[in-house]
């Protein structure tokens, strides 16, 4: 099955994250706070997307492309996603991103770890549920950790603040998509809101990863 890939940093040289929000939730119990709470980055329902291309909604042989081929594999993974609802809450929680957000690019990137092999995925190039980017990331953590989690949101969100900063006139809801479309070629493939999955993989990884969003968002994420 053909992974997502995980892109180069491309010229922005980051080795170290610095600076990354945490809100702090008083549960226990891993439920989110984002029930009631949207990202600080923006609100993943009020994002546009066109869902799945052809080619990433071939990964399971559907005979259809767009949301509604986005939302089918998004349930297809759902009930794996479960068992790591708690620990994607409680990283939404300390990073400020949707949980859904999170979930959906899981989805995306492993199939809910399905794809992995020993949680390695792109040729071995990548790790975890997330896919971190081992040629430019020092992988950290199991491969479905909290830890895991926590880097590559870490990263998302790195990812966010760099197109935040380039597109400063774009809206916070372009701004997440724009960043979601890094997370997967790098900010310096982002060059325009109406081409931002020019570049990605299957050229829908954003449209693709949001639709995903908002089925785990109505889903209880």
């Amino acid at each position: 099955m053909q992974i997502a890939l995980r892109s180069s940093l491309a010229a922005s040289g980051v080795r170290k994250l610095h600076g990354i929000h945490r809100f702090h939730s008083p549960s226990h119990s891993g439920f989110s706070m984002f029930t009631t709470l949207t990202s600080r980055y923006g609100d993943i329902t009020r994002v546009y997307a066109t869902g799945a291309s052809e080619k990433t909604s071939q990964q399971d042989k559907l005979g259809y492309s767009g949301v509604r081929a986005s939302e089918k594999m998004a349930q297809m993974d759902s009930e794996r996603m479960n068992k790591f609802r708690s620990k994607i809450n409680r990283v939404g929680s300390q990073c400020g991103i949707d949980p859904a957000l999170i979930a959906a690019i899981i989805s995306r990137e492993s199939r809910a770890g399905n794809a992995l092999d020993d949680g390695w995925g792109d040729h071995g190039n990548a790790w975890g549920l997330m896919q971190v980017d081992i040629r430019h990331h020092s992988a950290k953590g199991d491969w479905d950790s909290e830890e895991h989690l926590r880097q590559a949101t870490g990263i998302l969100v790195h990812f966010i603040k760099r197109i935040q900063n380039k597109f400063p006139s774009w809206s916070r809801e372009q701004q997440l998509k724009g960043g979601i479309a890094a997370y997967n070629m790098g900010d310096g493939n982002v060059h325009s809101y109406e081409n931002v999955d020019a570049i990605t993989t299957g050229k829908d990884y954003s449209n693709d990863v949001v639709a995903r969003a908002k089925w785990y968002k109505r889903n209880g994420y």
